[in-house]
């Protein structure tokens, strides 16, 4: 009665360790094609931007950027939002990660003051809300953990293409230290 009772407790726990070890093994960065992440030196200015990313390949990736601010009073951006596709080119020896390249495109809208002329020849100034459409490039750095957690230092500078007229919002940046996640 022992033995047999032995003997199952011995199949139990080795069933048991199995499937634990099936259970606790870190899924391979291969398999984990998608990303969210969030700017860490945006949420400290004030301004909330969030990523997604799909991973391609092991060389080359898609994702969009959506940034809001949400603490005008002491937040200095003068932006209202922006969303920004990108694609991403990946020289490091991991999947999806390393030195990167991106080209990107940015629906951006600004306050841009511009000048009144009153009568009694005084000029005031006046907020406008402008919307644009910016192309750009950007470099950065991914690293990312056995567990799947993502670290990535990123910064880039492009062109708004059509209200050229007011010299102080023609070029556009983003720039920041992203923390995220990667999953299936």
């Amino acid at each position: 009665m022992k033995t047999s009772i032995f003997t199952l407790l011995l199949l139990f726990s080795i069933c048991g360790l199995n499937a634990q070890q099936q259970i606790d093994s870190p899924t391979s960065l291969y398999d984990k094609q998608n990303e969210v992440k969030l700017n860490a030196v945006m949420l400290l200015a004030g301004v909330f931007e969030a990523s997604y990313e799909r991973n391609l390949n092991e060389e080359s990736s898609v994702g969009i950027s959506f940034l809001t601010p949400y603490d005008n009073e002491n937040s200095d951006a003068d932006i209202n939002y922006y969303i920004s596709p990108y694609y991403r080119v990946f020289f490091g020896k991991k999947y999806a990660a390393g030195f990167f390249i991106e080209g990107f495109g940015m629906l951006n809208s600004i306050d841009r003051d511009y000048e009144v002329q009153e009568s009694g020849g005084y000029y005031t100034y006046e907020e406008k809300s402008v919307t644009d459409f910016a192309l750009g490039f950007g470099l950065g750095s991914k690293w990312v953990t056995k567990s799947g957690f993502v670290f990535e230092l990123v910064g880039g500078i492009g062109r708004n293409l059509f209200q050229n007229d007011y010299d102080d919002s023609q070029i556009v940046g983003k720039f920041g230290f992203n923390l995220g996640y990667r999953f299936k």
